[in-house]
C-alpha cells in the first residue's frame, strides 16, 4: 500500500467513525447532504482562496477540507445504499480516460473533450441545450457557462463592441428606472447589467468571478491604505469626511500606477 492509498484508507475509517451511529460524534451523525452541501462550496473557495494568494503551506490543509467533503457524501451515499467512494472514484477515473483518448491510447486529439462532453450530455437524455448547468453556481459563473453553452448552437454576439453596446444599453434603461426607484424593477435592470457584463468577459476570453475578485481585491487594498492613512492624521475614518477619503484614494491610486509604471 502505498502512503497515498494508506492515508486515504484512514480518512475514509475516520468519516465511518465519526457517522457510527453508537460511537460516533452527534454532529455528524445527524448531518445529510443538504446540510452539509453549503460547506462543500466554502471549502471549494477555500481552496481558490489559498491558490490566489499563492499560500502553498495552507494549500494542503485547505484540499485536506474539500477531500473530506467529498469523503463526507460518499459515506451519507453508501448508508443509504445508493453508491460508495470507490463508485465516486472510479466514475472520474473512467471518465478522464473516456475524454483523453489521445493519452490513452485510442487516438484521437485533445479537442476530443468538448465532443467526448456533448456525447455524454446526450447520453443522459437532458435535452435542453441549457440542461445540466447547475443552479448553485456562482451567479457571475452560471451566466459565463449559460451562454458559453448558447454560444455553441450561435445564439452569440459577433465581438466584444456589439456586448459593450448591450451594456450601454442596460446602463440606460436602468437609468431611466431610478426616478420610480421600484425595488422590483432596479434589481431587473441591474441583473441585466450584470449578465451582460459576463458575457463581455466571455467574448474577451477572462473569467468574470476572477475578474470581479481581482476589483474586490483592489478595492480592499485601496481602501485599507485609505484606512491608514486617516489613522495617520489621527482620524477615524468616520470623522475624516468624504472629500478627504476621496483625496487619499487618488493618493493611493496614483501611486499604485506609479509603480507599476516604474
Amino acid at each position: 500500500m502505498t502512503p497515498a492509498q494508506h492515508e486515504l484508507s484512514r480518512l475514509l475509517d475516520v468519516m465511518a467513525r465519526l457517522r457510527d451511529p453508537r460511537r460516533g460524534c452527534p454532529w455528524d451523525q445527524v448531518q445529510t447532504f443538504a446540510t452539509i452541501a453549503p460547506y462543500t462550496v466554502e471549502e471549494a473557495y477555500e481552496v481558490a482562496d489559498a491558490i490566489a494568494r499563492s499560500d502553498f503551506d495552507d494549500l494542503p490543509d485547505e484540499l485536506g477540507d474539500l477531500l473530506f467533503q467529498v469523503v463526507y457524501h460518499a459515506r451519507m451515499a453508501e448508508e443509504e445504499g445508493r453508491f460508495a467512494f470507490a463508485d465516486v472514484a472510479r466514475t472520474i477515473t473512467d471518465k478522464m480516460i473516456r475524454r483523453h483518448p489521445h493519452v490513452f491510447g485510442e487516438g484521437g486529439s485533445p479537442q476530443a473533450w468538448e465532443e467526448h462532453k456533448r456525447r455524454e450530455r446526450a447520453g443522459r437524455d437532458r435535452g435542453a441545450t441549457l440542461d445540466g448547468i447547475p443552479l448553485a453556481l456562482p451567479a457571475l459563473t452560471r451566466a459565463l457557462k449559460l451562454t458559453a453553452r448558447a454560444a455553441r448552437v450561435g445564439f452569440d454576439w459577433s465581438g466584444p463592441a456589439e456586448v459593450l453596446a448591450k451594456l450601454e444599453e442596460e446602463v440606460a434603461e436602468l437609468r431611466a428606472e431610478l426616478d420610480e426607484a421600484d425595488p422590483a424593477r432596479l434589481a431587473d435592470e441591474v441583473g441585466d447589467i450584470l449578465f451582460v457584463a459576463a458575457n463581455l468577459a466571455r467574448k474577451l476570453g477572462l473569467d468574470p468571478e476572477a475578474c470581479l475578485r481581482g476589483a474586490n481585491d483592489k478595492f480592499a487594498r485601496r481602501f485599507g491604505q485609505v484606512e491608514s492613512r486617516v489613522a495617520a492624521e489621527g482620524l477615524a475614518l468616520a470623522d475624516a469626511g468624504l472629500d478627504r477619503m476621496e483625496a487619499h484614494w487618488t493618493e493611493v491610486k496614483a501611486a499604485e500606477r506609479a509603480d507599476a509604471a516604474g
